[in-house]
């Protein structure tokens, strides 16, 4: 990442994710794209859990979830979120702050046809977030629904995916020294045009 802020001034925040994470996919041993997704409850107290994104476009990050898990109820009762992506490996990472909408049509259809048959069996089986008596009830409930769905199951009505499009997104890039190089895409809407300025390590 260049010393210079004026290089990135014209740079698209979204294209430089989609670069960063094209470069750790050849050097990050697990997960490229798994993220720390922070939520907040209706007290306010936070919530963070690792999930795996599983899209970017132009605009926004999708992440796919049972939409009656803990952090699906916390979104739709506020709908912002914030994330972090760190790849040790090439010593980077990046935090994403913006609003959260349902990701719930063909494109959600079109995912969940790619999994492959024991996740989208999985994803009708499980409860997410609610308690279970033992890991047999689980598998029980695979097995029946195995049975039932027979295999092209479609997408459980109860889930889907979110998305988030950002009005912050952070560039991290370790430095010598601990003089990380820190680069802020900032906006105050969806709508608006970015602004991009160096921060302090």
């Amino acid at each position: 990442m260049s010393d210079e802020v004026e290089n990135f001034k014209t740079v698209n925040p979204m294209e430089l994710f989609n670069s960063w994470l094209k470069e750790a996919e050849n050097k990050e041993l697990n997960d490229p794209n798994a993220i720390a997704l922070a939520t907040v409850d209706s007290t306010g107290l936070p919530n963070v859990r690792m999930v795996l994104l599983k899209g970017i476009t132009d605009q926004s990050f999708i992440f796919y979830t049972n939409y009656k898990s803990v952090k699906a109820e916390e979104i739709t009762s506020s709908p912002k979120a914030s994330f972090l992506i760190h790849w040790k490996s090439i010593r980077r990472q990046i935090r994403v702050r913006g609003f959260v909408e349902k990701e719930d049509g063909p494109v959600a259809d079109q995912y969940f046809s790619s999994r492959s048959l024991d996740s989208r069996i999985g994803a009708w089986a499980s409860r997410q977030s609610q308690t279970v008596g033992s890991r047999r009830e689980l598998l029980d409930s695979v097995n029946r629904l195995t049975v039932e769905l027979g295999t092209n199951p479609p997408r459980p009505p109860f889930w889907g995916g979110f998305k988030i499009t950002p009005i912050e997104i952070e560039f991290w890039a370790d430095g010598e020294a601990r003089l990380h190089n820190r680069f802020r895409w900032s906006r105050s809407d969806i709508k608006s045009k970015w602004n991009v300025c160096r921060l302090e390590p």
